[in-house]
C-alpha cells in the first residue's frame, strides 16, 4: 500500500503527465455523460424493446462498444465503430491500392492525407448506418418515437453522425493531449461500464433463478482470474532474437561488444485484428436494420448475431486468425529491422547481415503468430462456452472475447505510456522488480 501511495505521489509530481491523465479523465467524463443524452424526439421511457433486443448477441457487443448508448438511443449511439470501419477500409486499400501505398511511404505527410482520408469515409459510413439505426429502433421501440417524417428523420441522421464524428474527435484529443490511445480508452471505457451491472446481474441469477448460490459464483471469478492471466500472458509474451554488436575501439575505449535482445511479440497485432474482425461481423446486422420486413436478411442477421452458434463462432475465428497475419505484416517490417540492424553495426549471431537477417525474422514471426492468432481466437469464443455453461450472456462476455482483450491491451498499453514518463524521470516504474515485462515498439493496443 505503501509503494502504491508512492507511486501515485510520484505520478502527480511530474507535470506534464499529471496534465495528461487530468485531460484523460476530463475526455472520457464529456464521452460518458454524452452517452445518456437522449436523441430529440424520443421518449427514454419508451426503449425496453430495444434493450432487450440488445441483451445478448452481437447487438449486444455493440452496445457494450457504444458504453449502452446504443440502447439507450443516445446521440453517441453508433460510437466509434464508424471510425473503426472506416480505418479497416483505408488499412486494407493501402495494400492492394497503389495510390495508398504511396501514402504509407511518404512519413508523417503521408499519414496525415490518411487519416484525413478516413475522416470523410467515417462520415460516410456513418450516414450509411444512421438511417439504418433509426430504421431498428422504429421497428423494435415505435412508442418511444414521439414525432415521426421527415424532420425527425434528417434532424437524426445529422445528430448521429455529428456524435460519431464528435467521439472520433475526442479520441484523437486523448491519444494528442492524453495518455494513451485515444480511441481504445473509448472502447475500452464503454466495455467497464457495462462490466458493474453484469457482474450484479450474475450475482443475483445465481442466488434465486439458477441456483448454485454463492459457491458457483466464486468459481466464475476464479475462471475468470484465470483466463485474465492467461490474456496477460499472450499479449506479453514474447520471443527474444539475441543480436550481437561489432566491437570498436577508439583510442583506449572499446565502443559496441555487446549482446541485446529484440523482443518480437507472440501477438505483435495486439487486439487490433479481434477489432476488424469484430466490425466485418457487424455488416450483416447493420445491412439487416434497412429491411426489417426481409425474411432472408433477418435469417442472415439472426445467425451472426447469436454468438453461440457455430456459424458465428467458426467465422470469427478465421476472421481474427487471416488479421492477425495481416495486421503483423504491416506493423513489423523484418526488412526495415534488418536495415537498421546493419547500419548499427549489429547482427544475428549464425546469421548473415541484411537479406538473411529480414529472412530469419520473417520465418520466426511467422512461426511465433501462427500459435499466437489461433490463441487469440480461441480467448474471442471463449463467452460461448462460459454462455453454454449457464453464464448470463453480459456477465459471458467477460470470459473472454473482444471485451477482454481490449482491457487487457489497453490497460497494459497506458501503463506503459505512464510507466515510460515515470523512467525518464528517474522515478521507480509501476512493477516493485521495475520495469513491466513485454515492452515492446510494436503492436499497440489499437
Amino acid at each position: 500500500m505503501k509503494n502504491l501511495i508512492t507511486t501515485l505521489r510520484n505520478i502527480f509530481k511530474i507535470e506534464d503527465l499529471r496534465s495528461r491523465i487530468l485531460n484523460t479523465l476530463g475526455f472520457l467524463v464529456i464521452y460518458r455523460l454524452g452517452a445518456h443524452i437522449v436523441l430529440p424526439g424520443v421518449d427514454p421511457g419508451g426503449l425496453a424493446k430495444l434493450q432487450a433486443q440488445t441483451d445478448g448477441g452481437i447487438l449486444g457487443l455493440i452496445d457494450m462498444f457504444a458504453g449502452g448508448a446504443f440502447s439507450q438511443a443516445s446521440i453517441f449511439a453508433l460510437g466509434i465503430m464508424p471510425y473503426i470501419s472506416a480505418s479497416i477500409v483505408v488499412q486494407l486499400l493501402g495494400i492492394a491500392v497503389p495510390f495508398f501505398q504511396k501514402l504509407q511511404k511518404e512519413g508523417e505527410s503521408g499519414r496525415k492525407k490518411m487519416n484525413q482520408i478516413t475522416r470523410w469515409l467515417t462520415v460516410l459510413v456513418t450516414l450509411g448506418q444512421a438511417p439504418g439505426y433509426i430504421v431498428n429502433l422504429k421497428s423494435q421501440s415505435p412508442e418511444a418515437i414521439l414525432m415521426d417524417g421527415t424532420f425527425f428523420w434528417v434532424t437524426s441522421v445529422i445528430i448521429l453522425t455529428a456524435g460519431t464524428l464528435f467521439v472520433m474527435w475526442l479520441g484523437e484529443r486523448i491519444t494528442e493531449k492524453g495518455i494513451g490511445n485515444g480511441i481504445s480508452l473509448i472502447i475500452m471505457i464503454g466495455i467497464i461500464a457495462r462490466l458493474p451491472q453484469s457482474l450484479r446481474d450474475e450475482f443475483m441469477s445465481r442466488l434465486n433463478e439458477q441456483g448454485g448460490g454463492l459457491v458457483i459464483f466464486l468459481v466464475e471469478i476464479v475462471a475468470l482470474f484465470a483466463i485474465v492471466t492467461a490474456v496477460i500472458l499472450l499479449v506479453q509474451g514474447t520471443r527474444r532474437i539475441p543480436v550481437q554488436f561489432a566491437k570498436k575501439i577508439v583510442g583506449n575505449k572499446q565502443y559496441g561488444g555487446v549482446r541485446q535482445y529484440i523482443p518480437l511479440k507472440v501477438n505483435a497485432a495486439g487486439v487490433m485484428p479481434i477489432i476488424f474482425a469484430q466490425a466485418i461481423m457487424f455488416i450483416p446486422a447493420t445491412i439487416a436494420q434497412f429491411f426489417p420486413e426481409s425474411a432472408s436478411w433477418q435469417g442472415i442477421a439472426g445467425t451472426f448475431t447469436d454468438f453461440t452458434s457455430w456459424a458465428y463462432n467458426l467465422t470469427f475465428a478465421t476472421l481474427i486468425i487471416l488479421f492477425t497475419y495481416f495486421y503483423t505484416a504491416i506493423s513489423v517490417n523484418p526488412n526495415q529491422m534488418a536495415e537498421d540492424m546493419k547500419k548499427n553495426g549489429g547482427f544475428i549471431p549464425g546469421v548473415k547481415p541484411g537479406k538473411k537477417t529480414a529472412e530469419f525474422i520473417d520465418d520466426v514471426m511467422s512461426k511465433i503468430t501462427l500459435p499466437g492468432s489461433f490463441f487469440l481466437a480461441f480467448v474471442a469464443i471463449l463467452p460461448t462456452f462460459a454462455k453454454i455453461a449457464g453464464v448470463n450472456s453480459n456477465f459471458a462476455q467477460f470470459f473472454g472475447g473482444t471485451s477482454l482483450l481490449i482491457l487487457v491491451g489497453v490497460v497494459l498499453d497506458t501503463l506503459q505510456q505512464i510507466e515510460s514518463h515515470l523512467l525518464m524521470r528517474h522515478y521507480d516504474g509501476l512493477m516493485k522488480t521495475g520495469r513491466i515485462k513485454g515492452r515492446s515498439a510494436v503492436g499497440a493496443a489499437v
